[in-house]
């Protein structure tokens, strides 16, 4: 398990092979042909299939309790519990939803957890003087920051740490290669990425 040495959180992907990970969210690499599936925890590679790519608030959830956590799988089954994801009549996914994903690691993991609906970049700065780190909705396309943000949300990342120009250190579960898994981004150019919510964790 790598640790970013600028934060010595953890860095993990919502995919159990890293390498595939450009290839199953642009080239459409079947989900099911991953050979390290069993690494996730999941029962079957259907499961797995199915489920990771609704996943990433729970990899930075896995991230943020360190080296010693549970298995991705077993931190969904858990969520489920708390209804932290639903799913509809046509077995659609939906969430993470957050309030229930707080009691969940408030009661399960004995962090402090804490939903934020309205968070700005003032804000996260001050969450992470605090000691926190904050998981923050922001659009899948923030691994290719040059690019016009094609929105926001939608997507969730562990912000760790500012940088030493006061911009932000995170960790992007469906990052393509080392430097956009543990990235770090001025404040100008995380904004227009941003959908201005998350979850802070003690």
């Amino acid at each position: 398990m790598a640790l970013c040495p600028t934060c010595r959180v953890p860095v993990l992907t919502q995919f159990a092979s890293p390498d595939l990970v450009a290839r199953i969210v642009y080239e459409g690499h079947d989900r099911a042909d991953d050979p390290a599936w069993r690494t996730s925890g999941a029962a079957t590679v259907d499961d797995y299939a199915r489920w990771c790519g609704h996943l990433c608030g729970l990899t930075c959830l896995r991230m943020a309790l360190g080296p010693h956590a549970p298995s991705l799988f077993e931190l969904r089954d858990g969520a489920l519990k708390y209804g932290a994801y639903t799913e509809d009549a046509d077995g659609e996914i939906h969430g993470l939803v957050y309030a229930p994903f707080a009691q969940y690691v408030r009661e399960a993991h004995g962090r402090e957890a804490t939903v934020h609906r309205h968070l700005d970049l003032d804000e996260i700065g001050g969450l992470l003087d605090d000691g926190r780190t904050v998981i923050a909705s922001v659009h899948f396309e923030i691994r290719r920051p040059k690019r016009p943000a094609p929105g926001r949300g939608g997507h969730l990342v562990l912000v760790t740490a500012r940088t030493a120009d006061g911009g932000l250190h995170f960790h992007n579960p469906s990052g393509i290669d080392a430097p956009t898994r543990a990235a770090a981004l001025p404040l100008a150019e995380f904004e227009p990425f941003f959908a201005g919510r998350g979850v802070s964790l003690r």
